[in-house]
């Protein structure tokens, strides 16, 4: 299989590039004309550039990641939940950033694509699972936050991040088309390609797409090692022999290039492939409702090295060229089914995933290949869960879940004293929230308390040492155990939207990473448990001033505590704010967004997790932005906008250390500076 790859790349940029070409002049004519190819109407291109989301429902975000967003439209998953407030990201140059809810991330963060997790491979999580989602290619994006759900999958203490594609639906047979082409600053070139035809009972789907830049140039004009190539080719096939029944299998294949500056190497290769095949029957009868089962398989095939992306310096540890291979293989089921009474709701089901992970590595230029792989880790989990909904009148909810996880791990490294050893853990989860409705005020409050544990991960179990004393982190550190009560406010008439949301916790057995430099200047990480209490919140406030004004202004807060030493939790980020505000005609858009982030005194140096770290104190910033766009007919639109417009040289609190091969100072690190003023231009067409 891996033969035929290179010819599909370069079959799949030949297509997206000449399709979204040749699209635009005249499918734009015929969508104009009325030429449509399915019997329902299109759903018309909104001109508004959105500068904040809210929440739908207490603690959850629906939202749509087709629809624009500023700043510049993400090349990756960390990148759009960046502009969710409670977001952050650990980023190291352009792209590929690692995604943080609230000060946690990793798997803390149960992220699925299509309802199965694509789990990255590098030890130090270069290829983080967001690495491979491309924002636009899917349909929908649903964040729940805390520990509220349990149906899909273990851990997600944090939170679960759910991008989807829905199924098609024509009547008739007819055809769609979406396509979208992005130029910007610094060589920014993005395509887009979403195409399906069907009919009642069948339908067939290809998303493509490829984006690219070369390195951005800072607030003060330096330039930051961060260009970055990739590509995504999805392909769905639907069966629909009836309106309650869905049998759909997908199959993808993906890759690209990233080079970083906040690391001493870059990602030559991010190899994915994946297949799924999905069941779902819905109306069955008076109680049982709905049944949905589904397999996946992901599997992801990264290289890292210092010579593709970079030229290695000639002196020190890394001065000579070198590469790692590294990859991991994950297969998953879920089955659930949904039951419905008079005033109660129940979802239950189970669940499995195994996953196992190998590398080979070598000095000198491609010197991984022919290397045969060495496997060092095994992963399976099963796990069965039960999610109640009793509507105990037309005003109050009370919702409730129970999840089970039989969780196990196999240390297959060959020179470590654990060699050949299983660890496994019986670990249960569950949460109960009550909503309620204030018909008086139009508004909704909620109040929940959630408790997760959750297994260890590969980066926790096998990229650090353990405490001292210990044999190694597989043999000593323990699962993590979150308890977090979540509560809030959601208000909504004809102009004032408004919502608060906040959170605290107690977490048992918190996994923390200590980094530090040895003997010759080696840096060693230790990963130990403590105990650590965690608070904070997001509010939110969108006010329609006027039949085309409308402003709103979001607030989000996080904050940590180390209780076992007295320290600050390491890797919190800062408070932020945003405040926009936006003019919109029928066919016409403009808007404004100011990012406003304050210092952060609070932090625990040389102490963070699995990879990012607390390096010193950060100055606070602020960048202001702005938008618009312009809808030339319901079908086709124009949008452009410009980024940190006064040119704000700055760094995010989280971001990794510039790296000293790239001129960055060893002895002083400084986190990855940020884009200075950035410009770009969208033509979205869909038909």
């Amino acid at each position: 299989m891996s033969g035929c790859i290179p010819v599909f790349t370069l079959s799949l940029r030949g297509t997206i590039a000449v399709l979204c070409g040749s699209l635009l002049s005249p499918l734009a004519i015929a969508a104009d004309s009325g030429h449509v190819g399915h019997d329902h109407d299109v759903a018309e291109l909104s001109p508004t550039v959105i500068t904040a989301v809210a929440p739908s429902s207490p603690l959850t975000i629906v939202t749509n990641p087709k629809d624009p967003r500023q700043p510049v439209p993400a090349s990756d998953g960390a990148d759009y939940l960046k502009t969710i407030p409670g977001f952050s990201a650990i980023r190291a140059g352009g792209t590929n950033g690692d995604p943080v809810l609230r000060g946690m991330f990793g798997s803390r963060l149960n992220i699925l694509t299509n309802g199965g997790q694509m789990l990255g491979a590098c030890p130090n999580r270069m290829d983080a699972p967001t690495s491979y989602i491309s924002p636009e290619t899917y349909d929908r994006l649903t964040v729940i936050k805390g520990p509220q759900s349990v149906i899909w999958g273990p851990g997600g203490s944090a939170g679960t991040i759910l991008f989807e594609r829905e199924p098609e639906q024509f009547g008739e047979l007819g055809s769609r088309v979406n396509a979208s082409l992005l130029a910007g600053s610094n060589g920014r070139f993005d395509k887009l390609l979403d195409v399906a035809a069907g009919n009642s009972e069948a339908y067939a789907r290809f998303v493509g797409n490829q984006s690219r830049s070369d390195d951005y140039r800072d607030g003060n004009g330096d330039s930051v090692p961060s260009r970055w190539d990739k590509w995504n080719g999805d392909v769905s096939l639907g069966w629909t022999p009836d309106a309650d029944t869905l049998l759909e299998l997908t199959a993808g294949k993906g890759d690209g290039e990233a080079r970083y500056a906040g690391r001493g190497m870059d990602g030559s290769q991010f190899k994915r492939e994946s297949l799924g095949l999905r069941f779902e029957k819905s109306d069955l009868g008076e109680v049982l409702d709905k049944i949905e089962a589904q397999v996946y398989y992901n599997y992801a095939d990264h290289v890292m090295d210092n010579y593709s992306l970079r030229t290695p310096s000639g002196s020190g540890m890394m001065g000579m060229p070198m590469v790692a291979n590294v990859d991991r293989r994950t297969l998953g089921a879920r089955i659930k089914a949904t039951w419905r009474w008079a005033d109660v709701q129940l979802i239950s089901g189970i669940d499995a995933q195994s996953s196992e992970h190998r590398q080979r590595s070598g000095m000198g230029v491609d010197a991984h290949r022919g290397q045969p792989w060495s496997k060092d880790a095994e992963f399976h989990n099963y796990g069965a869960f039960a999610e109640l909904t009793w509507y105990a009148s037309g005003e109050d909810r009370l919702i409730s879940g129970a999840r089970l996880d039989r969780a196990s791990a196999r240390d297959l490294r060959s020179d470590q004293a654990t060699a050949g050893n299983t660890r496994a853990d019986t670990l249960p989860s569950g949460f109960v929230r009550y909503e309620h409705d204030l018909s008086a005020l139009s508004a909704t409050t909620y109040i929940g308390l959630g408790h997760a544990q959750r297994f260890p991960d590969y980066w926790e179990l096998f990229s650090a040492d353990g405490p001292a004393g210990t044999r190694n982190a597989f043999d000593a550190i323990k699962p993590e155990k979150t308890t977090q009560l979540d509560f809030g406010i959601q208000y909504r008439d004809e102009r004032l939207e408004a919502w608060a949301s906040g959170y605290v916790g107690q977490i048992r057995d918190y996994i923390l990473f200590d980094y530090q430099t040895g003997m010759m200047g080696m840096s060693t990480t230790q990963a130990q448990n403590i105990d650590a209490r965690i608070m904070g919140g997001e509010l939110g406030a969108a006010y329609k001033l006027s039949e085309n004004w409308k402003a709103d202004a979001t607030l989000a807060y996080a904050w940590g505590k180390n209780s076992s030493d007295g320290k600050a939790l390491p890797q919190m980020p800062p408070l932020e704010s945003r405040l926009g505000l936006t003019y919109s005609q029928d066919n016409w858009s403009t808007g404004a967004l100011w990012r406003l982030v304050s210092a952060q005194n609070r932090v625990a140096e040389n102490q963070g997790n699995v990879v990012g770290k607390d390096y010193q104190k950060s100055a606070g910033f602020g960048v202001f932005s702005l938008n618009g766009a312009y809808k030339v007919s319901r079908n086709f639109k124009l949008s452009a906008g410009v980024d940190n417009l006064f040119g704000k040289a700055y760094a995010e609190h989280l971001n990794l250390a510039g790296n000293a091969g790239f001129g960055y100072p060893a002895n002083d690190p400084q986190p990855v500076p940020e884009p200075g003023r950035t410009f770009w231009t969208k033509v979205d067409l869909s038909f």
